[in-house]
């Protein structure tokens, strides 16, 4: 813990030992390094920070913080790329981490680094030192994501009791993008396909349609995807059928037509409406 009592931040660059094609469109990353140690206090399943390197730069450079606490931040030709990607899994006796990445051709620099990636190569990676509970403890799940969080929504149901029931709604561009989950809870994944995400309302459509269950049932909603489709749930299951803010966690990853960078302030004010 800081002084402050908020959570260090924990901070190490590793290095690419395996890439995995899970899918045509998904990329499961294998990082290593002493330092994966560090990592032993985090959650599967929650966010982290990639820090990539920019192009003609071997080494990640972080910024640095002065005896005053400052932030100095390092030159702009060795500033790192940075992006929010999900903790996918670590493996402490091997010194591994795990990261999945869509891959979505060139546009963006993650999914560029990680269709490029080989072994040897370095990535930064950065998470707050804490244990966090993903999820409440409830008899029923509705679980929502597009590609870019299934990462997230199969770390829960990996943790998720045989007690449990869930509902899963995963919408990805086409049948070659299908993955199997493991879980001990009674699931029931339905795949959505559209070539084009972020131009519909598949998930927003196909959450209308579900029979959900009422208020005397102990429920919990996961929604992981574009800003609209977010958005747009969010509402839905709050102001409509008036469940409680405590039933539901909602963040969009992306927005269509926006970078990370460009659509950070939006997604963050949706994602505290409500």
């Amino acid at each position: 813990m800081t002084t402050t009592g908020q959570p260090a931040i924990i901070r190490s660059v590793l290095t690419v030992t395996h890439k995995e094609y899970l899918t045509p469109r998904y990329i499961k990353i294998t990082l290593t390094g002493d330092e994966v140690l560090k990592f032993a206090n985090t959650t599967i399943g929650i966010n982290n920070k990639i820090f990539i390197a920019p192009r003609g730069i071997n080494e990640i450079h972080f910024p640095n913080v002065d005896d005053a606490g400052n932030i100095v931040a390092v030159d702009d030709h060795l500033k790192p790329i940075v992006r929010t990607y999900t903790h996918r899994g670590i493996d402490l006796a091997k010194k591994e981490m795990y990261i999945e990445f869509v891959a979505h051709g060139d546009e963006g620099p993650a999914s560029a680094w990680a269709i490029s990636a080989k072994p040897g190569d370095k990535l930064g990676v950065a998470m707050k030192d804490t244990k966090v509970a993903l999820y409440p403890k409830v008899d029923w799940y509705l679980l929502v994501a597009d590609a870019t969080g299934i990462p997230v929504i199969a770390s829960i149901l990996e943790k998720l009791p045989k007690t449990a029931k869930a509902q899963v709604l995963i919408e990805v561009q086409d049948k070659s993008d299908l993955q199997f989950f493991q879980s001990e809870a009674t699931v029931h994944v339905e795949w959505l396909y559209h070539p084009k995400p972020g131009e519909n309302n598949l998930l927003f459509e196909a959450v209308q349609n579900i029979n959900l269950p009422d208020e005397s049932v102990a429920r919990f909603a996961y929604v992981a995807a574009e800003f609209s489709s977010v958005k747009n749930i969010r509402q839905y299951l709050r102001k409509d059928l008036n469940w409680q803010q405590q039933e539901l966690y909602a963040y969009s990853y992306w927005k269509h037509g926006a970078s990370e960078d460009g659509s950070v302030k939006d997604r963050q004010h949706e994602k505290n409406t409500l």
